[in-house]
């Protein structure tokens, strides 16, 4: 479970602020902690409806730049289902 969901307390109030706008909002939750020197940067994408088939990077025609450079500089799965 998380820490946040752990640390709420039932029965009391809230601790962040809603606004009319985002400026005027903060968050209920602490900020999150840096990370470490050398940490990797992880992205896990979880996507509906969607074949591997239409992204540029697996030889779609269709253009997914921002995607494609993600591809190239990182780990691609080919096979998502036995």
């Amino acid at each position: 479970m998380s820490r946040y969901l752990r640390e709420y307390k039932p029965k009391t109030t809230f601790p962040g602020v809603i606004g009319r706008t985002v400026d005027q909002s903060s968050p209920a939750w602490p900020k999150p902690l840096p990370a470490k020197e050398g940490t990797p940067n992880v992205l896990f994408s979880v996507l509906d409806d969607t074949g591997f088939g239409q992204f540029g990077c697996y030889g779609s025609p269709i253009q997914t730049p921002n995607l494609d450079a993600l591809a190239a500089n990182g780990l691609r799965y080919n096979i998502a289902a036995d």
